[in-house]
């Protein structure tokens, strides 16, 4: 994983406030510096743009730095085009941070354009967040199907397990095809292809946890369709982290509808992990 700086997202809104604690939060464990960032765009508030650009900025920074004096804390204004100066800044980052939904050109994050354009094409994780954690579970849930994006989410999770000294539980979820006619003829057939795909998904566990004898792994293969699965693993956990592109139910997350579930549902922050060098 890319050592180098947390970018967080700020709008002034409660949502990319509570991203900005999560981020700070990150930057403390894992010993990187913060960078906060606000795009200014122009639009009709009946006050100028740039004013409440950079109180929000400010706000922003003032908040990171009473949560941590441990934290090295940047800003910047970007100006342009929202999901390109956000792209552009992933490409220095070891992650980006972005709330859930926001004001001004962060409206609609995660539901709407501006967060599935970012998450579905940014370098390496984005970490979506809708509020403040009340409840601390002490464990990472990450989603596993054998691609390489599952691959990369899983050596994520690792890492954020490792620095909260937290649980990490791999799921892998097997959706059986749909066979009404001929299912009593199938069942045992689909019975065997499921435990097939059980033993090989916990087989690509035991590397992890032989290589992090420091992390405890959990790991869980049900007959579940994807979604369904993460949102009942993730409401025990305090981060679900999924590939942004996968095999079986996991293909095309963020961009299909395993992620768009996973963001609807999931109320603990969502980590979306593409691997850096993967093409367009």
């Amino acid at each position: 994983m890319m050592r180098g700086r947390i970018v967080v997202g700020t709008d002034g809104s409660a949502s990319s406030t509570a991203a900005v604690e999560w981020a700070v939060a990150d930057a403390q464990r894992r010993g990187l510096p913060l960078r906060i960032v606000h795009v200014c765009e122009q639009w009709s508030r009946g006050m100028d743009s740039s004013e409440y650009c950079a109180g929000a900025l400010e706000a922003a920074a003032d908040r990171a730095r009473d949560l941590s004096r441990d934290v090295e804390v940047s800003t910047e204004m970007l100006a342009g085009n929202v999901i390109e100066a956000l792209i552009g800044e992933s490409v220095s980052a070891e992650s980006l941070v972005l709330g859930s939904r926001g004001l001004g050109g962060f409206a609609g994050m995660v539901l709407g354009s501006v967060g599935l354009s970012v998450a579905g094409h940014a370098v390496g994780p984005v970490v979506i967040v809708r509020g403040p954690v009340v409840v601390p579970h002490d464990q990472i849930v990450v989603g596993d199907d054998g691609s390489e994006g599952s691959r990369q989410a899983v050596a994520y999770a690792v890492e954020q397990a490792r620095a909260r000294h937290a649980r990490l539980h791999v799921v892998y979820a097997w959706q059986e095809a749909v066979v009404s006619t001929y299912w009593a003829a199938y069942s045992l057939l689909l019975a065997d292809t499921f435990q097939e795909e059980a033993d090989a998904a916990r087989a690509r566990v035991a590397p992890w946890r032989e290589a992090n004898p420091d992390v405890v792994i959990t790991d869980e293969q049900v007959r579940d369709h994807p979604v369904a699965a993460l949102i009942k693993a993730a409401a025990t956990a305090d981060l679900a982290v999924v590939g942004s592109r996968g095999l079986g139910g996991f293909r095309s997350a963020v961009l299909g509808s395993v992620s768009h579930g996973v963001l609807h549902h999931v109320a603990c922050p969502v980590a979306v992990v593409r691997p850096r060098g993967e093409p367009e």
